[in-house]
């Protein structure tokens, strides 16, 4: 397989909307006009449940990963771990910007870069896994959460690989990007205004009923008449 076709496909695969899909098949609707508009795994499970938010999770992660492990065994090159890179990049692109969706509408692109890391360096993207899941339960925000594994995963590879490694270039480079597509949650946060993993909107309450209740036939008092 040529290597700029590896690319292609991993893109195609990255474009495959699973949050989009899952809810078309289990409620019918259309994700992006539900929740919060994204077609994450953290949307799907606040509208269509924590099974159905796995398996996106899942697919989406696998997304990142299949390519990375798999396409350059099948490429003849001398450097297929750049490849790897590339093809990685290809899938995280093609989330983010999917073709089956004319370009838009896609995820933040978090569990699709996870799965590409796992592929690449599988024991510091274990690490920002850990301080993900931790910030988590004790914050209860995904997106905080998201953002500090974006910020441990280049500084593990440091430690592990150096800062010449392309691994984390590549994951300095998502950060930044992490951080982009989260500059609206970053606001929220910054207001108190996020939402917390679990949590339901609740509906405004109704108003009470006037009382006492209008006379027979909608006449008003002669109070209704002052001048506001």
């Amino acid at each position: 397989m040529h290597p700029l076709l590896g690319i292609a496909i991993a893109y195609i695969l990255g474009s495959i909307p699973a949050a989009y899909i899952a809810g078309k098949l289990t409620r019918g609707i259309d994700l992006r006009q539900h929740g919060s508009g994204n077609l994450g795994a953290t949307n799907a499970y606040r509208v269509l449940g924590a099974r159905v938010a796995s398996l996106v999770m899942a697919f989406d992660a696998a997304k990142g990963a299949v390519p990375v492990l798999l396409f350059p065994r099948w490429i003849d090159t001398a450097q297929p771990d750049l490849w790897a890179i590339a093809f990685g990049v290809a899938a995280i692109v093609g989330h983010v910007r999917p073709i089956f969706l004319l370009w838009k509408g896609g995820g933040k692109g978090v569990a699709t870069a996870s799965g590409v890391f796992l592929g690449l360096a599988w024991l510091p993207t274990l690490l920002a896994f850990g301080v993900w899941l931790v910030v988590l339960l004790i914050s209860g925000y995904v997106s905080l959460a998201s953002l500090c594994a974006a910020v441990v995963l280049p500084v593990a590879l440091v430690f592990t690989e150096g800062v010449r490694s392309p691994h984390f270039v590549v994951a300095a480079g998502v950060a930044v990007f992490v951080f982009w597509s989260h500059r609206a949650n970053i606001g929220r946060l910054r207001r108190g205004e996020e939402h917390r993993f679990g949590t339901k909107h609740r509906a405004a309450p109704e108003k009470a009923a006037a009382w006492p209740p209008p006379p027979p036939g909608g006449a008003a008092h002669d109070t209704d008449h002052a001048p506001s």
